[in-house]
């Protein structure tokens, strides 16, 4: 009778059924590769063992860097906030990750136990998110090398590294292999949206009453070279083309850790700088090891060749204005010449920007052309 009641008892209430035993591991790995952010991953970690080992086979990875930390203090916030108002190029040296606490500790130390171990309950973890005061820093490589299939990375910055006056734009985009392949630089000493000015457009005015906007015969004023126009287009590529060296010798460690690696990207969430690398790209670093600069721990710059456009006025098809666009396209000297003004060489300018900047790319290059050099430094 009692084993008719427990029959019973057991068809009215039954056992919970959790749903995500009866999917497949293909399934899983599909999910978490969508999810990508590796802070909620190592969250998935500590759900079950059978999360924690499909975790580390996850190919597709994000990684946002909370805040960056300089050499100087690395314990110090003061001395974080000191660089983001200061930016300092060096600093990209040492990225550290704060804020990730318990979650992302487990995902580390859960991947890298060498022996069974009991994983920690949800709770426990929060239980050990409690103390605020005492914030544990990771670094990228530390972070990433629990992960054994990484095949497309992407890490984001808190911010650009260029300390740039508001209303100017700078945009940069690099492509590495053991050293710079090109790169394109995209600046204008301010941005106009005429979308958002009165009717009576009496800014925009202004601007052109002033001289700002000046009379557009295709080739440079010569106001240009007389008011530092030219010389802050050189500070704007020097330090572009340092700020892209740094964040590839950055990368170097993880490169070589991860030889699954096919697609990597090292952006900021300004949308400043983006440095890219393909899968040749990566075994090209792996076979020949990067130059170091003997000035600073970045990779050393070779000589190059550029071609640079200017427009003291470009107005883009959603009405936003560039006052003295310019538009510098780079490549190493010692690379064949190619005609960057060519079918190929139209794709890899132009598409170095998402719009409507690849649009203002794609005018700038049908204007008068100036090449230049620079040596390595």
């Amino acid at each position: 009778m009692g084993s008719i009641r427990s029959d019973l008892s057991y068809k009215i209430h039954p056992e919970p059924i959790d749903h995500f035993d009866h999917l497949p591991d293909s399934i899983l790995l599909l999910i978490f590769n969508r999810i990508g952010d590796v802070k909620t991953l190592g969250r998935c970690c500590v759900v079950s063992r059978r999360f924690h080992t499909l975790v580390s086979q996850v190919e597709n990875v994000i990684v946002r860097v909370d805040c960056v930390i300089s050499d100087d203090d690395p314990s110090s916030a003061a001395s974080a906030a000191a660089d983001k108002r200061h930016p300092i190029i060096s600093s990209l040296l040492r990225v550290f990750f704060t804020g990730l606490l318990k979650p992302l500790q487990s995902l580390s130390q859960l991947i890298t136990s060498p022996s069974p171990r009991r994983i920690p309950s949800l709770s426990e973890e929060l239980d050990c998110d409690v103390d605020q005061n005492s914030v544990t820093h990771h670094s990228p490589t530390q972070v990433l090398k629990n992960f054994n299939e990484i095949k497309v990375l992407k890490i984001e910055l808190p911010s650009g590294e260029l300390g740039i006056d508001d209303g100017v734009l700078l945009k940069w985009k690099a492509d590495f292999g053991s050293t710079l392949d090109n790169c394109v630089i995209l600046g204008a000493s301010s941005v106009i949206n005429t979308n958002s000015l009165d009717c009576n457009n009496n800014s925009y005015n202004s601007n052109s009453n002033s001289g700002v906007i000046e009379i557009d015969n295709g080739s440079i004023p010569e106001s240009f070279y007389t008011n530092g126009g030219l010389k802050l287009r050189v500070v704007w590529t020097i330090s572009s083309l340092i700020a892209a060296s740094a964040r590839h010798y950055l990368l170097q460690p993880i490169i070589a850790e991860h030889k699954t690696l096919e697609n990597l990207v090292l952006t900021d969430s300004d949308g400043q700088g983006v440095l890219s690398m393909n899968k040749g790209q990566l075994e090209e670093l792996r076979v020949k090891p990067l130059s170091a600069s003997s000035a600073s721990k970045r990779t050393l710059v070779p000589a190059l060749n550029m071609k640079l456009w200017y427009a003291p006025h470009l107005e883009l098809p959603n009405g936003m204005v560039l006052v003295g666009a310019t538009l510098v396209a780079i490549r190493p000297s010692e690379q064949q010449k190619k005609e960057v003004v060519g079918s190929e060489g139209m794709n890899w300018v132009a598409s170095a920007f998402e719009e409507p900047f690849g649009s203002a790319a794609r005018m700038l290059v049908k204007r008068r052309t100036y090449c230049l050099e620079m040596n390595s430094f």
